[in-house]
């Protein structure tokens, strides 16, 4: 059996102070929330200390109201030597109707450091399964 895409799944709740003047979750506040979900999955994979070395594609493409939940999934796609790619996807969803929508979606690249704080490598992604 081939083993499933490593991933990290978190929800988070979008208060006043999470949004911007016009009731709308700031985009600073989403990408924080997309990069700790990036970091759990590739720490999960790496089991070691991982940073991150770059946001990329990251497409907003609706807003997300003051009052609504976010669910943030982080998937491991890639693997190189040091370096994980993540693929990141926030869904908004209204808690009273459970109207849901993609919202956001980004790419991360995951640096695994050791004791040193030099990159270092990690497992490649077939031997991610638990």
């Amino acid at each position: 059996m081939k083993p499933s895409t490593p991933e990290a799944r978190l929800l988070e709740m979008v208060f006043p102070d999470h949004a911007n003047h016009l009731g709308t979750l700031f985009g600073g506040q989403a990408l924080a929330w997309m990069d700790k979900a990036a970091f759990i999955v590739a720490s999960r994979h790496a089991r070691r200390t991982v940073v991150t070395a770059r946001s990329e594609e990251v497409n907003f493409r609706v807003p997300v109201r003051t009052g609504q939940l976010v669910e943030l999934v982080a998937r491991l796609v890639e693997v190189g030597r040091s370096s994980m790619q993540v693929e990141v996807e926030m869904t908004a969803e209204d808690p009273l109707t459970g109207d849901r929508r993609v919202c956001t979606t980004g790419r991360f690249v995951m640096i695994a450091l050791d004791s040193n704080g030099s990159p270092t490598s990690v497992p490649p992604l077939e031997a991610a399964a638990d």
